[in-house]
């Protein structure tokens, strides 16, 4: 539930959703129309404009609200934080690799703040043992990959999505990556062109991707689901539930050292908890072998500039654990 301080509220027929609602792809923009609109328009308005903010992670909306909504409305800071600007003595990449085994001062490290959680899912998929992912080399794990992506582009379990997807949305990368990033689901930019984080907030990801002196190529990209929900909405449980085992088979093939869940509808459903996104930050979660770090979504960031500082501090806090200075 949200809490809203009566100055936003009172400040809102100021601002109205330029694009679809909801969704991971809005923006807001001044107009002259609310002029005209009554008061239950205007609370429906609302409504989705909060409920947008809660996909995204959001809990509070700051009393100090005026400024960002000049910063939003200006509509042209798409950037990272300037503490993220790449120095031209820096390395533009840096290549994060796989564990094999940790010494004992990364175990150290990776003691899990909460109780691990295992995969539990139930999976028809037929993937291979561990030892034998073990030897699996990149090409073969893609292969892997493009089996169950075969799989889920045939997939009907939820009714609603397979009639109305253009097509599936599985997931991009490396087959090999040390870190596997997950959102939520895709919106219309990922429903047209087959690959998640494409659109408006995906160019943002990618500009913090970059940042980091990595490529998106280096990281491995996927979805809570793999079809995008009618009006971009949230998923429901029963379709997050069906959309599960693939889910968990991308993350068994990639097998990845760290997981990033950027949003609450990713955190919320990888991890089963209903802790809102800013008491998860900066804290290290489990899944399986790998570490789980938690930020905001980059829509959310679209929306809300200033707190883009605070997934760069994520960013910063992650990579350092991997005795990555950036």
């Amino acid at each position: 539930m949200f809490w809203c301080d009566p100055f936003w509220t009172n400040r809102v027929s100021n601002v109205i959703l330029a694009d679809r609602l909801p969704g991971s792809h809005r923006n807001f923009a001044a107009t002259s129309d609310f002029a005209i609109m009554d008061t239950a328009q205007l609370n429906s308005l609302l409504r989705q404009k909060l409920e947008a903010d809660l996909r995204s992670g959001l809990t509070h909306i700051p009393r100090a609200a005026k400024k960002v909504e000049l910063q939003v409305e200006s509509g042209t800071d798409d950037t990272v934080p300037p503490s993220a600007a790449v120095e031209s003595n820096i390395p533009q990449s840096v290549e994060v690799q796989k564990t094999v085994a940790p010494t004992p001062q990364q175990e150290m490290r990776s003691e899990p703040v909460s109780p691990v959680i295992q995969p539990t899912t139930p999976t028809t998929l037929n993937l291979p043992g561990d030892e034998d992912l073990a030897r699996m080399s990149s090409k073969e794990r893609q292969k892997q990959l493009n089996i169950v992506a075969e799989e889920v582009s045939r997939c009907t379990r939820c009714k609603e999505l397979a009639e109305t997807r253009s097509q599936t949305v599985f997931g991009v990368g490396d087959p090999n990556a040390g870190i596997l990033f997950i959102g939520e689901a895709p919106g219309a930019d990922e429903d047209a062109q087959g690959e998640p984080f494409v659109g408006r907030a995906g160019k943002l990801l990618t500009k913090i991707i970059e940042a980091c002196h990595l490529r998106r190529e280096d990281i491995y990209i996927c979805n809570i689901l793999k079809c995008r929900p009618p009006g971009n909405r949230n998923p429901s449980d029963a379709e997050a539930c069906n959309c599960r085992e693939y889910l968990d088979a991308q993350i068994k093939l990639v097998d990845p050292d760290y997981i990033v869940c950027w949003g609450s509808v990713a955190a919320k459903n990888l991890l089963q908890t209903q802790q809102p996104i800013g008491k998860m930050r900066q804290t290290f979660f489990s899944y399986g072998r790998a570490k789980v770090a938690c930020t905001y979504h980059p829509s959310y960031l679209l929306r809300n500039p200033p707190a883009k500082k605070d997934v760069w501090e994520d960013m910063k806090w992650l990579f350092s654990d991997m005795k990555i200075d950036l």
